[in-house]
């Protein structure tokens, strides 16, 4: 077990947990937020291994579902003015238990923390682990489906008053369709909680460590810039990965579909990378990479732009004209397996590519 003490403490594992959101998984600022206000009203945030929590224990999941587009906005009047505690309280109620644990759904600025704080609200541990490894767009992107468990029953609450409880569905499609239909009609976004988990599942689907590798990732910017040393080459050795372009963002267009920040961001090469382009297709994340139109990262790699200080850039905030760092890191292994890469791979998401690792990427492209 250990113990988020402070605000410096926290600020390292959003910084952390904003990087492995390739792009997505919220706004950081939220996060920060969500996380201060739950260090002064309890004093600490704590974190468990699996292995430490009891064996009857029951692992709830905390997240929110949306577009991460700028300047969304509810679409009618606020009624709910905490729609994750409603959702957690809802599920409690049709279970008839009360969890003993939270689990964040993905990595992310927002995502990350606000599964913590929820847990710190009800004196719950959060799991040292995530769903996912990343950050990614659908509920698809959830690694319970890779060993067949479901996402149900799940309490899905809107601010503007729909509380919603699904107590089957027939397959992962109607689940995303239900939950994105519900954040649009919102206007801006939904609190989910689902996905009730015993030890034993949780021991089979969670990712582990992922919290502990966000606090390095922080810790590892905050320390590099301490001592003047490249931060974003920092991150690359912390994520095992590789820094693969620095440039100027010469083109992002985005629009909103479909309770989706989708678009394409073209970035020209500077320094090393003079003559290059690199293009990222987005969905909430980077999801498809490619350098001079050859493939650089497929899904479910890791993608995720930097400024020079290190600090990771999110889709919402992404712009013209801004100078960017692109690292590139492999994705938890169970994503790399052919029951991964049926929700998580380039064919999912449309692209006509057999997956390639990208560590093979790397060395093929950069290499030329």
């Amino acid at each position: 077990m250990w113990l988020v003490k402070n605000l410096e403490e926290a600020k390292r594992l959003v910084l952390g947990s904003t990087i492995l959101g390739t792009g997505g998984g919220g706004d950081p600022k939220e996060g920060l937020m969500h996380l201060k206000k739950a260090l002064e009203e309890f004093g600490s945030i704590k974190i468990v291994d699996l292995e430490e929590l009891p064996e009857d224990s029951l692992i709830v999941v905390p997240y929110y579902v949306g577009s991460i587009a700028p300047g969304l906005k509810s679409r009618k009047p606020v009624k709910i003015f905490d729609p994750i505690l409603k959702a957690l309280e809802t599920l409690e109620n049709v279970l008839g238990i009360k969890a003993n644990a939270v689990v964040a759904s993905e990595m992310g600025g927002d995502n990350t923390p606000i599964a913590l704080s929820i847990g710190a609200r009800f004196n719950l541990p959060a799991v040292d682990g995530d769903l996912l490894g990343r950050a990614a767009p659908e509920l698809h992107q959830c690694s319970v489906h890779i060993f067949d468990v479901p996402m149900y029953p799940s309490a899905i609450v809107s601010e503007t008053g729909d509380v919603v409880i699904v107590k089957e569905y027939a397959d992962i499609d109607d689940y995303e369709s239900i939950a994105r239909y519900m954040s649009v009609l919102s206007g801006k976004f939904v609190a989910v909680v689902d996905t009730p988990l015993t030890k034993k599942v949780a021991e089979k689907v969670v990712i582990r460590n992922t919290l502990t590798l966000a606090y390095k990732l922080g810790e590892a910017v905050l320390d590099a810039r301490a001592k003047g040393v490249n931060p974003v080459e920092r991150v690359a050795e912390v994520l095992e990965g590789w820094v693969v372009f620095r440039g100027i963002v010469e083109k992002y267009e985005w629009r909103d579909e479909k309770g989706f920040l989708r678009g394409e961001a073209i970035i020209k090469g500077v320094g090393d990378f003079t003559g290059l382009i690199l293009r990222s297709w987005i969905m909430n994340e980077h999801i498809m990479v490619w350098m001079n139109n050859k493939p650089l990262v497929m899904p479910p790699d890791l993608f995720t732009l930097l400024s020079d200080d290190g600090e990771p850039i999110t889709n919402t905030d992404l712009r013209e004209g801004m100078l960017v760092n692109g690292v590139a890191a492999k994705a938890p292994e169970v994503w790399r397996t052919p029951a991964g890469l049926k929700y998580f791979g380039p064919r999912h998401f449309g692209f006509d590519y057999d997956y390639v690792p990208v560590e093979e990427l790397v060395e093929e492209v950069l290499s030329r």
